[in-house]
């Protein structure tokens, strides 16, 4: 073993005896612990919400979305939907169509409100829209009568809209679900200018599902077919976009790299699900460093700490400077003994401290200990926990740095002992 980690690690701990320095290097010690597993645990907190809402944003949301420039609307989504689907990792391309109407129901005078109104083909949604249907089925087909419609259960619940049911091999009779009514702004735009003046047309559709997939989604979207909201919104032959859905979500960024390229950026434009949330995501990962910048003080504090033990440690070890130099060690040796005791420091406060957070975060993560406040209200029970590798190395590197600069100081004032003196004085 070197002789200066010998000296350092000697100076650090002795079995003989317990003093004051060894108690603040105790200290220190346990300072650094304190802070690299609350970092851990709280940035794994923070990386386990952001998780659960990115999941339940990406459950509406598509992994990449292809859009016109401007809100023109894509003029051939036939060839856009080929040619997205050739891209390596995407599993589905959907067109849609997507606007703004008022949505009113004579047997529900409460359901008067503006909705998103969302045009699909029922045929490609993924499987966590079309199994979140809770009462009847999603089916958006025209049949004898009104075009179907699925609506959200926030919204349904609040306005007592009922789906109604499809007749089954048992025998089960077929009812027919609360009739509502959608006018878009463009109809509303062709009433006023058409003349003669007249009421705008409302385009009826049969409430044949109820979904629940998140509470403020529900309360503002409703689905209609494709061909019905190319009707609403006055867009035929055009769509508002194609959403892609990839096998991993992580491939987005390439995803969207890959199709810019093969697209021309001046009339389309191509985003990830991080840019259709941006802001959110954004406040989000801006609360997680700022809650990880305040319980880094933690660690300064304990800084703080090696710095008064190694100062007292030079003091006391002076003579045995003296006699190392006079033996033949250099000044840059002395500094270098000094370093790798804050170093020692850190890295067995951080050894420990990760230790600590690590298995925390796996308690919680496997037992759920900790429930949440109101969780009936949520999707989760439990405050989730998930454990980034890169969040981990920064803590681990910050810790130690911050050790290795504390101890920067003594391991200077010690280089600057002199020999004879300090033998003299120590004598």
């Amino acid at each position: 073993m070197d002789y200066r980690l010998l000296i350092a690690r000697r100076y650090l701990a002795t079995r003989r005896r317990v003093t004051l320095i060894s108690v603040i290097s105790g200290i220190s010690i346990g300072g650094v612990a304190l802070g690299v597993a609350a970092l851990v645990v709280v940035l794994s907190v923070m990386n386990g919400f952001y998780d659960v809402v990115r999941d339940l944003l990406v459950s509406v949301d598509p992994h990449v979305r292809i859009e016109a420039v401007g809100g023109r609307g894509l003029e051939d989504p036939e060839g856009l939907v080929e040619l997205a689907s050739g891209v390596e990792g995407v599993v589905s391309a959907t067109p849609y169509v997507e606007g703004k109407a008022l949505l009113t129901a004579p047997e529900a005078p409460a359901l008067n409100q503006v909705v998103t109104v969302r045009g699909v083909d029922p045929a490609a949604l993924d499987s966590a829209t079309a199994g979140a249907i809770r009462q009847g089925a999603f089916d958006l087909a025209r049949r004898e009568g009104p075009p179907g419609l699925v609506m959200g259960a926030s919204l349904a619940a609040r306005s007592g809209v009922q789906a109604g049911t499809q007749a089954t091999p048992e025998g089960d009779v077929a009812t027919a679900g609360t009739e509502v009514s959608l006018l878009s702004a463009p109809a509303l735009e062709r009433a006023l200018v058409a003349y003669p003046f007249g009421l705008p047309s409302q385009q009826g559709f049969d409430v044949r599902g109820i979904y629940e997939l998140e509470p403020a989604y529900d309360e503002s979207h409703v689905f209609v077919g494709l061909e019905e909201g190319q009707r609403l919104f006055r867009m035929a032959g055009r769509v508002s976009g194609i959403d892609l859905r990839l096998t991993d979500l992580d491939d987005a960024a390439a995803v969207q790299d890959l199709l810019r390229q093969r697209l021309d950026p001046e009339q389309f434009s191509v985003l990830t699900w991080y840019d259709l949330q941006a802001s959110l995501y954004g406040v989000m990962r801006l609360e997680k460093w700022a809650a990880s910048a305040i319980l880094v003080l933690i660690v300064v504090v304990a800084a703080f700490n090696i710095v008064g033990a190694l100062t007292m440690t030079v003091i006391e070890k002076r003579r045995d400077l003296g006699v190392l130099q006079a033996m033949g060690a250099s000044r840059k040796d002395i500094r270098r003994i000094f370093l790798l005791e804050g170093m020692l420091v850190g890295g067995i406060g951080t050894g420990i401290g990760l230790a600590v957070g690590l298995l925390i975060c796996w308690v919680q993560g496997t037992f759920e200990l900790v429930p949440l406040a109101e969780a009936g209200s949520f999707v989760i029970d439990s405050y989730p926990v998930a454990v980034r590798p890169f969040d981990v190395a920064v803590v681990v590197l910050v810790s130690i740095t911050m050790c290795a600069l504390a101890a920067l100081y003594p391991a200077t004032r010690a280089a600057q002992t002199e020999p004879a003196r300090a033998v003299q004085e120590g004598a």
